[in-house]
């Protein structure tokens, strides 16, 4: 079989890998889609923390089941997502219920090669059952989810404001999934086609673009004057982490879900004086992937909505530089595997 292996930052090539062994307790899966997200650019990149080449990407993947016990609650054909955060189980995390930040963690295309191949092994409790849903919905599951766990650590009230900081395909869910957990939504980018998706797409109508507007002023306004008790930030970027602080309410929880290279530096009084509780946001649980899933199925969400490009497994390695450089255009690219069958 093949894969799709990042050799070194700037380079993607096809190469030839056994079919993976059946063990016990894990499922052999046929990948059929799998979305390209901020790590897999980032590492193609070459500026992806916890990472080393050469490397399979790959961790949003819609797949089916071709091998597993008999005993198991799945049967062969099932469509699946996968849970790609392989904890320990022993850890003091993991002993606490919190396997996402699991200290020995292996994510999936991250630390380990991914789902950018033709089949993969995984354990069978990383199988997370389709219910219903298109290959298509699958393959977005994962990052919704990512989005899913920061708004449930924000623990939003009814009418709070909310600010989103990134319009990426993370931000815009956890925008979404702000809204629907009851918050007054606000997302803040540079790219107004991105914005305009939140109005057309998410009926989230407060958007902020930081190159032609006042923020701190559109937040007064907005907000009545109050700032909001709650920032999502999802862009990853140090300046934006940085400047978050100054924008919260007093009071407020500022939760960080994008991933930073650099140190992130912050105002020492201007967190101090709000009594700021800040949290990092680690992959996702078990109960988040469920949750979006609810969503999906009751047309809540709508994963068709974010998929903006679709691309073959074949052409993916003269496509993905174009991707790169077309940010502003593409919300969410999936690659389809039908073509290899």
């Amino acid at each position: 079989m093949i894969a799709l292996t990042c050799i070194e930052p700037g380079k993607l090539m096809f190469l030839e890998k056994k079919y993976p062994l059946h063990k016990k307790g894990f499922a052999i899966l046929k990948v059929r889609r799998i979305g390209i997200c901020g790590t897999d650019y980032h590492a193609f990149s070459g500026n992806q923390p916890f990472f080393e080449y050469p490397r399979v990407l790959g961790h949003e993947i819609a797949a089916e089941i071709v091998a597993i016990e008999e005993n198991s609650l799945f049967k062969i054909g099932d469509y699946v997502a996968v849970y790609p955060y392989f904890s320990c189980g022993k850890c003091i995390a993991c002993r606490s219920g919190k396997n996402n930040c699991c200290e020995s963690i292996s994510v999936f295309g991250v630390h380990e090669d991914g789902g950018m191949q033709e089949y993969i092994s995984v354990p069978q409790s990383s199988l997370v059952l389709g219910n219903g849903l298109s290959l298509d919905e699958l393959s977005l599951v994962e990052p919704l989810a990512i989005g899913a766990h920061g708004v449930s650590l924000s623990q939003i009230t009814q009418g709070e404001y909310v600010l989103v900081i990134g319009a990426g395909p993370i931000g815009l869910g956890a925008a979404k999934l702000a809204q629907l957990s009851g918050g007054n939504v606000i997302v803040m980018d540079l790219n107004d086609a991105r914005l305009n998706f939140c109005k057309e797409k998410l009926a989230i109508q407060e958007t902020i673009n930081p190159s032609n507007e006042d923020v701190q002023q559109r937040l007064m306004e907005i907000t009545n004057g109050d700032m909001p008790t709650v920032i999502i930030e999802c862009s990853g970027n140090v300046n934006a982490i940085n400047g978050a602080v100054p924008l919260l309410a007093h009071g407020g929880r500022l939760i960080l879900i994008g991933l930073q290279k650099k140190d992130i530096i912050i105002s020492h009084p201007e967190f101090h004086k709000r009594e700021t509780t800040m949290r990092s946001s680690r992959n996702a649980s078990h109960e988040d992937f469920r949750s979006v899933i609810t969503y999906i199925q009751k047309g809540i969400l709508k994963p068709a909505d974010f998929i903006t490009h679709k691309l073959s497994f074949i052409d993916v390695p003269q496509t993905f530089d174009v991707l790169l450089t077309s940010q502003s255009e593409v919300i969410k690219a999936v690659i389809n595997f039908d073509q290899i069958d």
